[in-house]
């Protein structure tokens, strides 16, 4: 991952600009919906004007801690509502898609509070997350660029 950092750090990518692809790719590639992190990398990327190839190198490499991600989510949403954990079965959602006329329907019905509480502790996360990341990786990357590009 490092190389194409490096190679786009000499193309005249700032530290500034590398670091807030880094935060903000994290923490959309956590997002705590499955099937959503590439659009919203993407969107993201395209809306700041930040590095795509980056971006999406980052959410890919996170979908085994998106995973991990989303129960901790659900969990800290129904905290943060103060809800009971409500239980979560994949096989009733298998079920819900192959024998329900009307899935989508039935899917929210069944979840959509859950994932709205996962939402809302993703959204909470969102900015501890960044500034950790962009703080923490923008003086390495400043250091970086400077030894490897020959400017500060």
């Amino acid at each position: 991952m490092l190389d194409p950092i490096l190679a786009q750090l000499r193309q005249g990518l700032t530290p500034h600009e590398v670091a807030l692809t880094l935060a903000l790719g994290t923490v959309c590639g956590i997002f705590p919906f499955l099937g959503f992190t590439t659009g919203l990398c993407f969107v993201t990327a395209l809306a700041l004007r930040l590095n795509q190839p980056i971006i999406q190198i980052v959410n890919q490499l996170l979908w085994p801690v998106q995973l991990a991600m989303i129960v901790v989510y659900l969990k800290a949403g129904s905290w943060l509502y103060g809800a009971a954990p409500m239980p979560f079965n994949p096989e009733e959602v298998r079920k819900i898609f192959a024998e329900d006329p009307h899935p989508w329907t039935a899917f929210w019905s069944r979840f959509g509070l859950m994932g709205l509480h996962a939402l809302t502790a993703w959204l909470i996360s969102v900015p501890l997350i960044v500034a950790v990341i962009y703080f923490s990786a923008r003086p390495i990357l400043g250091r970086i660029a400077s030894n490897r590009t020959g400017r500060p």
